[in-house]
Order: C-alpha cells, then structure tokens, then sequence
C-alpha cells in the first residue's frame, strides 16, 4: 500500500504477486456485476414498465406483484451503500495508477458514482413518487456497467500490458 503514494506510481511497475490480489480482485467485482446486470434483466427487467412493476407492484400478465415495503427498500439501500461506496472506492484508487488520461480516469470514476447514486435513488423514487422514475434506473444501469466495467478493463489492462 505503501505504493499508492510514492509520486508516480503506476500499477504495471507492481510485483507479479500484487498485481494477482488485484487481479483476483478484479474478476471478483467483474463477476459481481455481471451478476448484478443478469439480476436486473431477468428478475427486475429491461423494460420501463417491468421495473416499475418490480417497485410498486402490479400485474405482469404471467404473474402479479406486490410493491417493495419500506423495510424491503431500506435493506437493498443499507446493502448497496456499503457495498458500492466500498467497491467504488478500491477501483478508483486502482485507476489512479494507471497512465490512462486524467480526464478518462475522472470520467470513468464520476459514471460509476453517479450510476450507483442514481440507481439507489431510482428505487425509492419510482417506488413512492412515480413509475416514470424507471427511466432514471435504466440510464444509471448503463452508468453502473460502462463506470465500473471500464474501471475494471482499464486498471487490468494498464497493469498487465502497459510497462
């Protein structure tokens, strides 16, 4: 750690031992998007109507829902709060070490936060203010997996591929 703070660090002058934790890291949160993203196509939906059926109920022609209660709604935020702010910031740091440009870094770091604040702000807002909120899910979706997936191709392929 002791790396990060040396004046021109750069991730692909690690040892091969770190680069694996950070890699190994890497597929983890890799994984756990594509997870994430599999959830919410197929258990919440692509479409503006399907997410705002899965928050405030309703009928989906195969199956009738019932809306998130509040409780429901407090512990995905609690759950994402944590977990993204945690997430989020390991990878920004990872990015800061790498030779990309400052303005790609900045970028890259401000659509992944602002798809993850959006996307905790969607659910309460589609769920008690009004389903046109789905759109404002949908959009921080694509925020999340352009912001952090590109964190993720970028710290990997600077710290393997760029000497």
């Amino acid at each position: 750690m002791r790396e990060f703070g040396k004046p021109g660090f750069r991730l692909a002058h690690l040892q091969r031992d770190a680069k694996w934790i950070y890699t190994g890291f890497l597929v983890f949160v890799g994984l756990g998007l594509c997870t994430n993203g599999l959830f919410q196509l197929t258990r919440i939906g692509p479409t503006l109507h399907r997410i705002a059926v899965y928050y405030r109920g309703g009928d989906l022609g195969e199956a009738m829902t019932f809306p998130k209660t509040f409780a429901q709604l407090l512990e995905l935020t609690h759950f994402h709060t944590f977990l993204m702010g945690v997430v989020l910031l390991i990878l920004a740091h990872l990015v800061l070490g790498t030779a990309v440009s400052p303005r790609l870094k900045t970028s890259l770091i401000i659509l992944a936060w602002a798809g993850s604040l959006g996307d905790i702000a969607s659910y309460w807002l589609i769920r008690y203010v009004s389903p046109a909120f789905a759109v404002l899910q949908l959009l921080s979706w694509i925020g999340m997996w352009v912001g952090y997936g590109g964190l993720i191709v970028v710290t990997q392929r600077d710290m393997w591929f760029m000497t």
